[in-house]
Order: C-alpha cells, then sequence, then structure tokens
C-alpha cells in the first residue's frame, strides 16, 4: 500500500540509483537500518578508506602512514568544507559533536551574569553543558518559548536576544528526541543583525539536507559523522568562522597543534580553525569522514534531502494511523527524525521485539528531553530514523512490525 507521500519519494528516487547505493551498503543486507539519526551504515568505499590507512600504518608505521597521506587527509577539510559552503581553514576536526560543542564553549570568555539564549528543544548534552556554565560561573540560561504547534518562537526569541543581549545564542537545527526541524537561517538573521554570537548544532542535519553555514549566519557549527552523513564513529567537525578567527577566540586548553609557543611565557595560536584541534588524530577515522563526505556530494544532497524526510513522512503518517501508537513530533517542518509513543509496553521490552525482527531503531527517554517530553507528557519513545538507502518496501516491513507488536498479545 502506497501512502499519499509516495509520488514525492518516487520523484527523489528517480535521481538515485537505488540498487547500487544499496549494493554499496553491505548492512543493508543484514537488517532494516531505520536508525540512522543514532548511526548510519557505512558506505563500502567509506569501510575502504578506513581499513587500507590502517593496514598502512601496520605495515610502515603510524606517524609515516599520516605523513604518506597526508594529501589524503587534507581532503577531509577541503570534502567538508564544500558539503557546508566554507573554506576549509574554516573547518577542524573533532571525535564527536559534544567534543566540538564543548571545545567552541570553552572558547567564549563567560562572566558571571552572562546570558546564553537557546530553545526548549536541543540535544541533552548541550543543555547539561549549559548548566554546567551556570553552576561553575554564574552564567544564566534563558530558553525561547515554542510555538503552540511546535518549534521555536523565533519572533520571542529575537525580543529576548534585544532584552537579554545574550553572550551566545545557541540552537539545534533537529534535535536528537524528534523529527522537528529548526529554523535557523531565521534565527541566524536576528543574531547577525544585533552582532550577537550564534552557535548551531547540526548534528542530525550534515548528511540529511544541504548545509550552507553563510545562509544560517552562524559563528560557529557542530556536527557528527557518524550518524546522515555515514561516515565512522568517534568523528566529527567545527566550523568556525573567520569572524570567531579574526577576534582571537581559542579553545580554554589549546595545545602544540593549535598553537606555536613562541617564547618562554608566550604562545601564538594559529590562524585557521586547526586552532581548536588536537595533536594527536584517528587518521583512519579522518580519511574515513574525508570519503563520507565526498559520497554524500555524489550521491547528491539535493535529492538527498527530497527522498531522505519523504520516506520518513509516510512512516509517519502511517504510524499515525495505528491504534495505540501516538506519533510525537510536532512543528511546521519535520525531517526523518519519527518519535512514537505506544501504550501498553515498556521501552525495552518493545525495542527488543523490534531488534528480533532485525529492524534497527532506538529509544529516548524524558532525562533525555526534559522540555519537550514534559510537554508531550511522555517517559519514553522509539525514534525511527530511515535515509536515502532504505526503501519503500522496508517501511511496510516497519509499519507492518509495529502493527503486530500494539495490537497483539503484549507481554
Amino acid at each position: 500500500m502506497r501512502h499519499d507521500n509516495s509520488a514525492s519519494i518516487l520523484s527523489a528516487e528517480s535521481l538515485l540509483d537505488l540498487a547500487a547505493l544499496r549494493a554499496d551498503t553491505p548492512g543493508a543486507e543484514r537488517v532494516v537500518h531505520f536508525n540512522n539519526a543514532g548511526c548510519g551504515l557505512l558506505a563500502a568505499p567509506v569501510l575502504a578508506a578506513m581499513v587500507e590507512h590502517l593496514q598502512l600504518e601496520a605495515s610502515i608505521g603510524g606517524y609515516e602512514a599520516a605523513a604518506a597521506r597526508a594529501g589524503q587527509v587534507r581532503g577531509f577539510y577541503t570534502e567538508l568544507a564544500a558539503l557546508t559552503n566554507c573554506a576549509p581553514d574554516n573547518i577542524a576536526f573533532a571525535g564527536s559533536a559534544t567534543h566540538a560543542f564543548s571545545t567552541a564553549l570553552s572558547a567564549i570568555p563567560f562572566e558571571a551574569g552572562d546570558v546564553i539564549l537557546t530553545t526548549r528543544n536541543d540535544f541533552i548534552s548541550n543543555q547539561i553543558a549549559f548548566l554546567s556554565l551556570g553552576k561553575r560561573l554564574g552564567v544564566r540560561v534563558v530558553h525561547a518559548p515554542d510555538l503552540p504547534e511546535g518549534g521555536v518562537d523565533v519572533a520571542a526569541m529575537a525580543r529576548l536576544m534585544r532584552q537579554h543581549r545574550p553572550r551566545l545564542v545557541a540552537a539545534t537545527h533537529i534535535p536528537t528526541n524528534s523529527g522537528l526541524v529548526q529554523p535557523v537561517a531565521e534565527i541566524g538573521r536576528h543574531c547577525r543583525e544585533l552582532g550577537l554570537l550564534y552557535l548551531v548544532d547540526a548534528c542530525q542535519s550534515v548528511g540529511q539536507y544541504p548545509i550552507d553555514v553563510a545562509e544560517i549566519g552562524c559563528d560557529l557549527l557542530t556536527a557528527t559523522c557518524r550518524k546522515f552523513l555515514r561516515g565512522p564513529r568517534g568523528s566529527g567537525f567545527l566550523y568556525v568562522s573567520d569572524r570567531v578567527l579574526r577576534e582571537g577566540y581559542e579553545p580554554l586548553f589549546i595545545d602544540m597543534y593549535g598553537a606555536r609557543w613562541v617564547a618562554p611565557d608566550r604562545y601564538q595560536p594559529v590562524e585557521t580553525a586547526a586552532r581548536f584541534e588536537d595533536w594527536e588524530f584517528p587518521y583512519a577515522i579522518v580519511l574515513g569522514c574525508a570519503a563520507a563526505a565526498r559520497y554524500a556530494r555524489q550521491v547528491g544532497m539535493d535529492a538527498v534531502a527530497r527522498r531522505t524526510p519523504a520516506l520518513a513522512a509516510g512512516l509517519r503518517d502511517r504510524l499515525a494511523g495505528l491504534p495505540g501508537v501516538r506519533v510525537l513530533d510536532r512543528g511546521r517542518r519535520l525531517g526523518a527524525l519519527v518519535t512514537f509513543a505506544v501504550d501498553g509496553w515498556e521501552a525495552e521490552p518493545f525495542k527488543a521485539a523490534m531488534d528480533a525482527r532485525r529492524i534497527n531503531s532506538a529509544l529516548s527517554f524524558r532525562h533525555f528531553a526534559q522540555f519537550d517530553f514534559g510537554d508531550k507528557d511522555v517517559d519514553w519513545c522509539l525514534r525511527l530514523s530511515p535515509h536515502y538507502y532504505n526503501t519503500e518496501q522496508e517501511v511496510d516491513q516497519v509499519v507492518e512490525a509495529v502493527a503486530e507488536l500494539v495490537t497483539g498479545r503484549r507481554p
């Protein structure tokens, strides 16, 4: 049974060679992978890039392998820059999105009474970091209200910008606990008008949508490579604007890679975003990230941005029609994260039942999203997140599995 969204799915699919994409995705033969918001399935070229470098390290040595592949390592910066519309010098490698986010925060000289203006829909680690800054330095955290239909009220947020003149404005493009897509470019326009520092978490949107840091208007942007970009775990990146570099922002604990020790009592940060990096690099992972970004650009981000959310929209609408299922996603624009609560089940047994059907999913709990799940009055939900290499037949399989579980005999 095709859903009304099938026309948009097929239109996007016509721009993609789905058979070739699935052939490039070994895991697609083994599981229905609807956990791309957690970790996307590696494409064969990504895996090959990492394995080849590890083999080279084993045969000639780690430092020597890094020197021999210096050109390919630089490809990480050129590929991520092309993916986000900036210069390679504006990109820094990070061990994760959270690493990138905390490193960026550490560069801001917060003082007691400074305000961080953010939203009610955010990644848990970001909110914990803000609260930690409040506990340690006396920073105040102000949350902009949501619209009745979901998503931040940008007009209200702009008024709070003028009222508080925050030291930092921070927003998550797509929170991990729902399909909401926040209007980060609209927020960015207000930040530019007021000259406010703006940090965007693009963890769930890089690899799902085209990302243009100039259009967003952010000073800093963080992301992982393991999710919709389909890169390896243990990797992420930080975009640092020319403004931030020019004004001398640097991480709190800068090391020998990000700075030069120019005199016994003085160091000088490097001029590029490399000041936010450390000396030690997982070079095989860096090369895997470069391959993942290259692969995403070859697939075509415009086609991905049509197909992936369309698959999720069809899944979301069909789940909403099942008895005992409450779809939780709210907002004017929704992406490829589909979240829902089910009657009569506990979290772990429900996920285990999906796992037994070889359907990959993820759980989200109230302590991951205190505001959002409090508003929705749920303690947990299941999150499903398809990607462009998934099929309509897999959507059918997932809907049938959920229907069987919620209408059949429950434990």
